[in-house]
């Protein structure tokens, strides 16, 4: 599959706010994006028109970025968000959420999302004891999260443990650190997610 393997720090740059992709670099003095808070490129600082396709497209393109979703996958995410009960929006949200490696990385897991998707890819978690390694696997309410025995003292997943405690909180996950696992206790509440998203204009944005 297709995936963004350019400067991650650019893309926070463009989006104009921190999207956290590059894990505990995000909280230190290194973060391009405390330095640099203005777009990349040659043309970055000058002044852009204001309108309400620019502010859609952005939107859309800031989440996607958060979730490290291509566009056509995004789109099908958004369809069946639009076909579920409820706000589409919220909905949308709530199915990028569950992502496992989403998961994974609210867990506390993985250091970022792109680091957890490639613990998943390399089989290191089960869920409900069952060997799982597809990023995009919806978890449910009452799925037990597991790193695997053998994988239980790799660096990266011990270092994002013990940094997890600068990352909020979530009440819809219960982690067990001595245990390794995770327990999805509800689906996620809109209410919970902390980064500065307005899907609605990611709604008006795909019903024109």
């Amino acid at each position: 599959m297709a995936r963004y393997t350019g400067p991650v720090c650019r893309l926070c740059r463009r989006e104009a706010t921190k999207l956290f992709l590059k894990g505990e670099r995000c909280f230190s003095e290194k973060c391009s994006f405390d330095r640099r808070p203005y777009p990349p490129g040659q043309h970055g600082q000058g002044r852009l028109r204001p309108s309400d396709y620019r502010d859609q497209l952005r939107e859309k393109q800031k989440v996607k970025r958060i979730y490290g979703v291509l566009e056509k996958q995004f789109r099908l995410y958004f369809q069946r968000a639009d076909r579920m009960k409820g706000v589409t929006g919220e909905n949308l949200l709530s199915l990028l959420e569950r992502r496992l490696d989403s998961t994974v990385y609210r867990l506390g897991l993985a250091s970022s999302r792109s680091e957890a998707r490639q613990l998943v890819r390399h089989n290191h978690f089960t869920v409900n004891g069952r060997k799982v390694n597809i990023p995009s696997y919806q978890v449910r309410a009452g799925d037990i999260v597991e790193v695997k025995e053998r994988s239980r003292k790799k660096a990266c997943i011990t270092t994002a443990m013990e940094q997890a405690d600068r990352r909020p909180t979530f009440s819809w996950l219960e982690m067990d650190k001595k245990a390794f696992k995770g327990t999805v206790k509800a689906l996620p509440v809109r209410d919970e997610l902390t980064l500065p998203i307005n899907e609605q204009l990611i709604v008006e944005l795909y019903s024109k």
